[in-house]
């Protein structure tokens, strides 16, 4: 006779216990620190709704926006000790953490989106999830910010029009040293800060994907975009050990899928995003300039080549034959 447990025979237990079809369902969170209404948050938002469809149900997502679970740095730190489920964390934080990463953060890396698509959906994303992993993180996918461009309360059309303009600049040194070797003063601060910096004239510009212009109403203070295009910003989805052992193994590869879904609806959201806020910027009297991108690489790139010199030949090569392969 088999022992009853909870009123089912010890043998019906552990055939439930082992089989897929009575797995326990697994609900993950996954942190953004951008608000709900954000490409990004919505990317994930997407990947959630399908990684929930394709498993019908047993693996979800719970999508918390706005910096709920905290800071990037904070939610990466705690994926590493499996605090956390889910993350998201820009490039330029992640390089704080994988050296190597701060390739990515080089100015003029990209002429186009299908580059930066193809460097890290390729032997690059391939080296980058291998170092996070080693620090028990699994990168799933890359959504992005896309292209920076330079707002400011003067026109800037041209290099000589960078010289001393007090720009707003991310705690990323490859940036700081980009917007110093075209003649501007750097002036770092926390992105949160620069609406009322740009109001009280403590910075005469700032820089970002076109979109935020219009999100965070930077057309109040300042009337004029530059596509300078200098920087191409991703935002990376990690999940910890300890979240994915949580996964039963036929699910995992649906986590992929999803994110695969995800990515590539979000890329294509974003450029909608950036679009549409460039007519409505335009209709709100902002104006909008294009720059000699070829002149701002010869002033930065010299400038901030020598900040990746540790950075291993096999990674360069990742990225410049995903160049070589979308001219």
């Amino acid at each position: 006779m088999f022992k009853k447990v909870l009123g089912v025979s010890a043998l019906a237990a552990a055939i439930m216990a082992s089989s897929p079809a009575f797995s326990a369902d697994v609900t993950l969170r996954l942190g953004f620190v951008d608000p709900a209404s954000s490409s990004y948050a919505m990317g994930g938002q997407k990947f959630a709704d399908e990684l929930e469809k394709l498993t019908n149900g047993a693996v979800k997502v719970q999508v918390l926006a706005g910096g709920t679970l905290g800071g990037e740095r904070e939610m990466y730190e705690g994926a590493q000790m499996g605090t956390m489920d889910m993350v998201t964390v820009v490039n330029t934080v992640l390089s704080q953490f994988i050296p190597e990463l701060v390739l990515l953060d080089q100015p003029f890396l990209f002429d186009n989106a299908e580059q930066a698509h193809a460097a890290v959906d390729g032997k690059l994303g391939e080296l980058v999830a291998q170092k996070a992993l080693e620090q028990g993180v699994h990168i799933i996918g890359w959504l992005e910010s896309g292209f920076r461009d330079t707002f400011s309360k003067e026109p800037v059309k041209s290099v000589d029009d960078f010289h001393g303009l007090k720009i707003r600049t991310m705690e990323n040194k490859m940036q700081i040293a980009a917007f110093n070797a075209l003649g501007a003063i750097s002036t770092p601060m926390p992105a949160t800060e620069q609406y009322t910096a740009l109001q009280q004239g403590t910075i005469d510009a700032c820089e970002n994907a076109v979109g935020n212009m219009l999100i965070n109403r930077y057309y109040e203070v300042i009337k004029n975009v530059t596509n300078t295009r200098h920087q191409f910003t991703y935002i990376l989805v990690g999940v910890s050990d300890r979240a994915w052992n949580k996964i039963p193994d036929e699910y995992k590869p649906m986590v992929g899928q999803a994110m695969k879904t995800a990515v590539e609806w979000q890329r294509q959201n974003l450029a909608e995003i950036n679009a549409n806020a460039t007519e409505e910027l335009k209709k709100l009297g902002v104006n909008f300039y294009e720059i000699d991108r070829e002149a701002l690489k010869a002033k930065v790139l010299p400038e901030v080549e020598k900040l990746r010199a540790n950075v291993p030949q096999e990674w360069v090569d990742a990225v410049n034959e995903a160049v070589a392969a979308h001219k």
